[in-house]
């Protein structure tokens, strides 16, 4: 069932926590979120409207459930769920997500870069936006009326948190959440 707009109204950093083990579904494609990083309007360098709205976050500052989706290092999409309150600017990297279905999809979306192990096919932000065919097209997109959408899980995942990956700024805030011991997880710690 997928999950509406009061799932996604909850504070940033207990949402990107609660999105763990919901199921990112798009057409005949899912896969079990297993990795998230929290982006604060407020003492977070690294976030994207920690400088205010320009044209490019400007998804960011609407309504929580949907997709900021950016273009980064000029060759991978990286799709964030928008969190917080409206005007704020506050995000939630889907990092990673275990492939359930529509495998054969995936593997050929992306190409010459998946080798053969299925939990490198969606391990990382770039390789997930690839798998999913997510693009700039998604930006500004609800995931409460798309077609792309979470939906819910019964599962209660074990949840552990780091240090962000590949930033420069604001590296030492604790906002990566990842389930415990999955495999898919992007890097583990």
């Amino acid at each position: 069932m997928p999950l509406g707009k009061r799932f996604f109204a909850q504070p940033t950093v207990e949402l990107a926590k609660a999105l763990l083990g919901k199921y990112l579904v798009y057409g005949e494609l899912k896969g079990k979120i297993v990795e998230t990083e929290a982006y604060l309007y407020k003492d977070d360098p690294a976030c994207h409207a920690s400088r205010g709205m320009t044209p490019r976050n400007k998804p960011m500052f609407g309504p929580a459930g949907t997709l900021y989706v950016y273009f980064i290092y000029g060759m991978h999409y990286c799709m964030n769920v928008v969190s917080g309150k409206v005007g704020e600017g506050e995000a939630i990297l889907i990092r990673a997500v275990e492939p359930i279905s529509g495998l054969d999809c995936m593997r050929e979306r992306r190409g010459k870069d998946h080798r053969a192990t299925i939990e490198s096919l969606c391990n990382g932000p770039g390789k997930l936006t690839q798998a999913f065919g997510i693009t700039k097209e998604h930006n500004n997109v609800s995931l409460l009326t798309g077609e792309l959408r979470i939906h819910d899980s019964r599962e209660k995942p074990v949840i552990e948190s780091s240090r962000r990956i590949g930033l420069t700024v604001g590296k030492d805030l604790k906002l990566r959440f990842f389930i415990q011991g999955n495999r898919f997880v992007s890097r583990q710690p």
